[in-house]
């Protein structure tokens, strides 16, 4: 890293230098809750065309760091920008969700490239670079990809369902196909990654939302694996590359998935035993996580409670402060406030 990301708190923790306050930022911090974002979003006509100029989602990534005074911004994109490198159509529908055209037999498979037009994903490195002469040299600036696993239950089915089911049958019935769309997105995403650390990145986070839908045998093969040849392969390249794995729902799978991928962090959902991370995984990695975002919507007293329960539980090590999983767009603004607030008097 440079000596510039040093300095950062947030780069400090990922490090391993535990810090008195925790860093705090939150996912989806760039998004529908904040009325300066909605505006945008209508200016910029598809969610698409708002992840591509460069000008746009600059200024989205920036906003909730002006607002809230955050320690880490992420850029403004989309996991599913890496199905569209790859030539695939990718279309998000307003209150249906990303559509795309499904990879639902071996032979459909057949037809995907093996390699990313990154011409298509220019924009995202424009963009990284325009943020990174925006921020403060305190505040750290994190890309990010989606797991192959993730991407690919997407990828398969066409669209979100409510468990993957049809990517999982089909990693099933047809585990060589299903590897060849894993190794696919193995290979795009490292040089994705490496793209987004030389246009201004100081770290990277790997989400893997739907990884908790895996049995064991399933998740290690699908969402350890992969992610360990991610780390792996960014590293390569990018020696000292600090990344953030989150596989969201993995439960008593965290050690597992922590000592097998190499990641510096982990990020956690709000249902993770706290006294199993603090003991098997904490040790050997910082943990980001793990507010409840319901407890942000309630605010008041349950709020409060919520981030003295997060600091008290992960306090004692090294914390990023975060959610479990994204901020819901019915938020108040007065709440995200109100546990900033909270989060900044703590002295641990």
């Amino acid at each position: 890293m440079s000596q510039a990301s040093a300095s950062k708190p947030f780069i400090e923790v990922l490090s391993g230098r535990r810090q008195t306050v925790p860093p705090l930022w939150m996912m989806r911090q760039a998004g529908r809750y904040l009325p300066e974002y909605r505006e945008l979003r209508a200016r910029a006509g598809s969610f698409l065309e708002l992840c591509f100029t460069p000008d746009h989602a600059a200024e989205v990534t920036l906003q909730p760091i002006r607002r809230f005074g955050f320690d880490a911004a992420i850029i403004f994109s989309d996991i599913l920008v890496m199905p569209y490198a790859l030539g695939r159509s990718v279309r998000f529908e307003a209150g249906e969700g990303p559509r795309l055209d499904p990879l639902a037999t071996p032979e459909q498979v057949a037809t995907l490239a093996a390699r990313a037009d990154f011409a298509k994903l220019e924009p995202v490195y424009e963009a990284l670079r325009r943020v990174r002469r925006e921020l403060a040299p305190d505040v750290a600036l994190i890309g990010f990809c989606g797991a192959p696993w993730t991407v690919a239950t997407y990828m398969v089915a066409g669209q979100g369902t409510s468990d993957q089911a049809p990517a999982r049958l089909f990693a099933y019935r047809h585990p060589q196909a299903f590897g060849r769309i894993i190794d696919v997105l193995v290979e795009n995403s490292i040089e994705y990654l490496v793209g987004q650390l030389r246009a201004g990145a100081d770290c990277l986070q790997v989400f893997d939302t739907w990884a908790g839908v895996l049995p064991p045998r399933e998740f290690a093969r699908w969402s350890i694996e992969p992610a360990r040849r991610i780390v792996a392969g960014v590293r390569r390249q990018v020696p000292n590359a600090r990344i953030i794995g989150f596989p969201r729902g993995a439960a008593g799978m965290l050690p597992d998935y922590v000592e097998q991928t190499g990641v510096d962090a982990v990020s956690i959902d709000w249902a993770a035993d706290p006294a199993m991370v603090r003991e098997r995984v904490q040790p050997r990695v910082a943990v980001q996580g793990n507010l409840d975002p319901l407890a942000l919507i309630a605010g008041g007293a349950a709020l409060d409670r919520a981030v003295d329960d997060v600091l008290e539980n992960f306090g004692k090590g090294r914390l990023i402060f975060n959610l479990g999983h994204g901020i819901q767009p019915e938020t108040p603004i007065a709440h995200v406030e109100q546990m900033v607030k909270r989060v900044r008097a703590h002295r641990g």
